[in-house]
């Protein structure tokens, strides 16, 4: 085994188009066969919330990938994994000079929200928070429930006409008066 480091870091995987679900299932199932929980810890397709209009003027939100044909992974890379991935059905190979594999910087790694950050809030549920960024920026709502470790909460907000729950990222929100 040629193991490059022991410090897992984040890569970038390409897939078929249309197939990244698909291939996040493939490889977490060869992880899963090939006993390699030890270098290979999180496996990430990124999607966001949008609003889409139908045809009959009805908004929904729905989820979009972020990076279509791409796949992120966390892990310990080494040239002995770099085989088992690569052969893995759906993904056609790592993001990077050559087919080999490039590690994403730290600055990438905060832009795409891809490690928890420890945030220090005092939000309790109920409180009433802005969302700032993304695209329910100026949306305000109530925090129904907060889960420290994923540094996220549930917001309700009213939406078309009724409450609806919201998943957003502790530093995305701000409590308001």
């Amino acid at each position: 085994m040629v193991v490059k480091d022991d410090k897992p870091k984040w890569y970038v995987l390409h897939t078929n188009s249309g197939y990244e679900n698909v291939a996040k299932q493939n490889l977490e199932m060869v992880v899963a066969k090939n006993n390699l929980q030890d270098r290979v810890f999180e496996i990430v397709s990124p999607e966001e919330e949008v609003i889409q209009t139908k045809d009959n003027g009805k908004q929904v939100v729905v989820k979009q990938k972020l990076f279509p044909t791409y796949l992120l992974v966390k892990m310990i890379y080494g040239d002995d994994i770099w085989h088992t991935i690569t052969r893995t059905r759906g993904i056609t190979g790592f993001a990077g000079p050559k087919g080999r594999p490039l590690e994403l910087t730290e600055k990438e790694i905060q832009t795409m929200r891809l490690e928890t950050q420890k945030v220090d809030t005092s939000l309790k549920v109920t409180d009433s928070v802005e969302i700032i960024g993304g695209p329910f920026d100026k949306v305000t709502g109530t925090v129904i429930e907060i889960d420290p470790q994923l540094a996220k909460a549930k917001v309700n907000v009213e939406m078309f006409g009724r409450t609806t729950p919201l998943d957003v990222a502790l530093d995305q929100i701000r409590k308001i008066g």
